[in-house]
């Protein structure tokens, strides 16, 4: 009995060998490294003009990642325009001068004023306090025809992206409100003034909330307050006004494009479930030429080498689709504020309680070749199967070595995470955010002929083996108990 016992113990294990040997086998045989590397080198060329999504250029890379999903007969999605998710944008430059006069000080553009949104306007308002001015906080509150004044972010956001994410959400509620304006009140001291400054006072990529409404946007300013004086000034003396200057303020629209296509499961009950594989693939554009004359910054780590892990996907999970379906997203507007992943959360085309799991990459640079940096590894059920692809390619996957950057809260798996899905980032191999890293990290030499091919294609090799062990898994990943999403990710899918 025993030895029976053992004999199918051990029948058990040498089929899941083999077949883990089999997707191995057919992973090696789809990546074609020429094919590959060819996808690589035209997506972080100089003729792309580093696919800033404000740039014309960026509908290049677009077209081109739409054709490669053509190609290999991924499914357009119901809803979008081909292969095409359009993301309506706003183009907002700053203005020529701007200033708010309240509470007996005079705050000015740069100095002590960001202006974030809205256009030119003049007028006097009431001001009305609200701590950081969400839903809670506007309870019984009449905001009809004033200004709503309210500390910056929220608690717990940390970085410019979380601020302006957190900035739109109130916006939305100040208008709903009859508000005339929103000024946020900026004591964060992880941040710099000056560094913001100079990210923000310059033309900016929003998403166009009004892109169907004729009214003009809200006006939308950040004062500095590192002290807490205004907003102590303010909460004193409620019965304040502000005046408000701004001159030469420009808007233009423009629309984007989120790359996005599926792949039909083969399980009749399971392909209604969707594996979201995702990756931005803009960067930064054109900026001032370094020592060799070279201003373009091409992107090849961030994220170049993750829009070719989608187009990998493609070729692959049409020839061998899993029992759940795929589903295939190359983001927009990353480097502008998460913006091309947060629209598509908000407007789906696929239910989010359908989408199981998003496997997000992203990327800085890498210092070791022999792991791959999992973003969120330890906070979520499908761990193991990540851990095992990985080590079955010959590398170790690690988690965050470097949780003081707050990387997971800096990329797009974070708009599916608030919603409740596990999503993890899978990364280039990385020990530390040290010189190696930020040699390249949003950086002119950041290129392809600097980048270890070899590696390339492990990396490539590694996240297609992890997609397809989760897409076959029996059971749906869940979020880790006590994850702070663990409760987004109940309510979504509706577990007890």
């Amino acid at each position: 009995m025993k030895k029976l016992l053992f004999s199918a113990i051990m029948a058990t294990f040498t089929l899941i060998s083999l077949q883990g040997y089999g997707q191995k086998e057919e992973i090696k045989e789809s990546l074609d490294r020429r094919t590959a590397i060819s996808d690589f080198r035209f997506l972080a060329s100089d003729e792309l003009m580093g696919r800033d999504a404000m740039r014309s250029e960026i509908d290049v890379a677009a077209r081109y990642i739409a054709e490669q999903f053509w190609k290999y007969q991924a499914k357009e999605l119901d809803g979008a325009e081909g292969y095409y998710h359009i993301v309506p944008f706003k183009v907002s430059s700053p203005p020529l001068a701007a200033e708010i006069k309240m509470a007996n000080q005079s705050f000015v553009l740069e100095k002590d004023l960001l202006v974030l949104d809205g256009m030119d306007h003049f007028g006097n308002y009431p001001i009305v306090m609200a701590d950081y001015g969400l839903e809670n906080d506007l309870q019984g509150k009449d905001l009809n025809g004033k200004i709503l004044a309210v500390k910056v972010g929220k608690p717990g956001d940390t970085s410019p992206s979380q601020l302006m994410a957190t900035g739109r959400e109130k916006l939305k509620l100040a208008r709903a409100k009859g508000a005339v304006g929103l000024v946020e009140l900026y004591d964060l001291p992880n941040i710099s003034w000056e560094t913001l400054t100079n990210f923000l006072n310059r033309s900016q990529l929003t998403i166009d909330n009004q892109a169907n409404v004729k009214e003009e946007p809200l006006p939308y300013f950040w004062i500095q307050d590192l002290s807490g004086e205004l907003m102590s000034t303010i909460d004193r003396e409620p019965a304040q006004e502000a005046e408000i200057n701004i001159q030469g303020k420009a808007d233009r629209k423009i629309s984007g494009r989120n790359v996005v296509a599926y792949i039909e499961g083969t399980d009749p009950e399971l392909k209604n479930e969707y594996l979201m594989l995702s990756a931005h693939y803009d960067h930064i554009g054109v900026g001032a030429p370094n020592a060799d004359g070279d201003s373009i910054y091409n992107g090849a780590r961030d994220n170049a080498v993750g829009t070719v892990a989608l187009i990998n996907a493609a070729r692959y999970f049409s020839e061998n689709p899993p029992k759940r379906s795929i589903l295939l997203c190359a983001w927009t507007a990353e480097e502008k504020g998460l913006l091309g992943s947060f629209y598509f959360a908000e407007n789906p085309l696929v239910p989010l309680n359908k989408i199981i799991y998003n496997l997000n990459i992203d990327n800085a640079g890498y210092n070791d070749t022999s792991i791959i940096t999992v973003i969120g590894l330890g906070r979520t059920s499908a761990d193991g199967l990540v851990e095992k692809a990985v080590s079955e390619v010959g590398l170790k996957a690690i988690s965050d070595p470097s949780p003081e950057q707050g990387l997971y809260d800096r990329s797009d798996n974070v708009n599916f995470a608030r919603k409740g899905i596990p999503a993890p980032t899978f990364s280039l191999g990385f020990t530390a955010f040290d010189e190696e890293i930020m040699k390249y990290y949003h950086q002119v030499p950041d290129q392809v002929d600097n980048f270890d091919l070899d590696y390339a294609m492990l990396y490539w090799k590694a996240y297609l083996l992890s997609a397809d062990y989760i897409a076959n898994a029996d059971e749906q990943p869940i979020w880790v108990e006590g994850d702070k999403y663990e409760e987004a990710g109940k309510q979504l899918y509706g577990m007890p």
